[in-house]
């Protein structure tokens, strides 16, 4: 009997066509517009982790406690032994000195405190796209030589090829050196462009005092910082009091402010679930309605009220279910779309970049497809099934065979 009520219910979608292809669009738009806006949501996340982890900092840091509570140079890393040790660590793609010490530049015309960040050119690369974004002249090489972000440089009013002086509070005192600037960097992020300085990492080390580093930067697999950090933190590879931290949690506030934010979507997500759930099960009550007289000589030729309540639900469930299922299909393939496309990395920078001024924020905007939306989508379907069992099908269930076969 199942089997026939279930076919009934399949039946009945199609002898309503107009009713049920505009449930069916209602669904598959509540469908899409959750995936895509969780696609757009955790894609925003993605691009400002990237943009802080490949431009201002690194996927994963390894860094003293001190100098993680206190940014001194003096608090930078003891010894650089177990550096060896890291590369081969599963997870690791890539492992790059830093030295980052605060510094007075001084052209003819401008003098400057910024941060700056002494690396190993040779190895910059591997964790960091920086080098990537040399507008003019070229990377660093050996020591003598300084690299600007491309706004640092119009304020300090210094070009290719010409002289810059730097001072230091080192540990043996006041130090300064001459260095020429041999490249422009144009990343196009504002804290990029007016603040990075780099330096060759011999140069750094001579500058402050420090022999070894401030941290250690790695890059990993994006997505896997966590991971890896814990993994290192829980191996016998990094000395006492050195700790691995992932991205997010170099960010601290800030990603703590992103997760509650991610919370407070959810009413949201509810509201859309919500909407197409009460619009199918307003249509379906509308549907009952018209089909009172219909219900009365059924129930008269052996079908019972509470297998026509099943009935009315399957109606309601298929209908989500299809919906859904073209939601599905629509929703991850947009995404998937402008997850291979730049088609909105403009447009988010220029409206989003005025406010996240501190942040590391690209042009390069890539949506996230991830399976989990789809438990988000299916609300819709579950709501829906709840809904049609409680309005709908009461009604069908209290139906009068004998009064419902009189109804006009």
């Amino acid at each position: 009997m199942n089997t026939s009520i279930s076919k009934l219910a399949w039946r009945n979608l199609w002898r309503h066509k107009r009713r049920t292809q505009l449930l069916l669009a209602v669904v598959a738009y509540a469908t899409i517009a959750i995936i895509f806006f969780w696609g757009f949501y955790d894609g925003f996340v993605n691009v400002l982790l990237s943009g802080q982890a490949r431009y201002l900092s690194a996927p994963v840091m390894i860094q003293s406690e001190a100098y993680r509570n206190d940014p001194d140079p003096t608090n930078g890393l003891a010894g650089l032994d177990f550096e060896t040790q890291l590369s081969s660590f599963e997870g690791v793609r890539g492992v790059a000195p830093r030295l980052e010490f605060p510094s007075l530049m001084r052209s003819p015309y401008r003098t400057m405190g910024a941060q700056m960040r002494g690396i190993d050119p040779a190895l910059e690369s591997q964790v960091s796209d920086l080098p990537n974004h040399i507008a003019e002249g070229r990377m660093l090489e050996t020591t003598g030589e300084i690299v600007l972000g491309i706004d640092l440089a119009k304020e300090l009013d210094v070009r290719i090829g010409e002289r810059l002086a730097v001072d230091v509070q080192s540990l043996a005192g006041a130090q300064s050196a001459g260095l020429e600037v041999v490249g422009l960097i144009d990343s196009n992020i504002d804290p990029v462009d007016k603040g990075i300085a780099l330096v060759d990492l011999e140069e750094a080390r001579a500058l402050t005092g420090v022999s070894t580093a401030t941290g250690l930067a790695l890059d990993v697999k994006q997505g896997q910082e966590k991971a890896v950090a814990k993994a290192l933190n829980q191996a016998s590879v990094l000395p006492q009091g050195v700790t691995a931290y992932p991205i997010s949690e170099l960010l601290g506030g800030l990603m703590a402010g992103i997760e509650t934010k991610r919370g407070s979507m959810i009413p949201i997500i509810l509201i859309i679930a919500g909407f197409a759930a009460v619009t199918v099960m307003s249509t379906v009550i509308v549907s009952v309605i018209e089909r009172t007289r219909e219900f009365g000589v059924i129930s008269s030729l052996g079908l019972n009220q509470g297998q026509l309540a099943r009935m009315v639900t399957l109606e309601a469930t298929y209908t989500t279910l299809i919906g859904f299922a073209a939601g599905a299909i629509v929703g991850f393939s947009l995404n998937a779309i402008m997850s291979a496309t730049n088609l909105m990395g403009p447009l988010i920078h220029n409206v989003y970049g005025r406010f996240l001024t501190g942040m590391a924020l690209s042009d390069k905007f890539v949506f996230a497809v991830g399976i989990s939306y789809l438990a988000w989508a299916a609300t819709t379907v579950v709501i829906a099934a709840v809904l049609a069992i409680i309005v709908p099908g009461r009604r069908v269930r209290n139906l009068n065979p004998s009064e419902a076969m009189r109804a006009v």
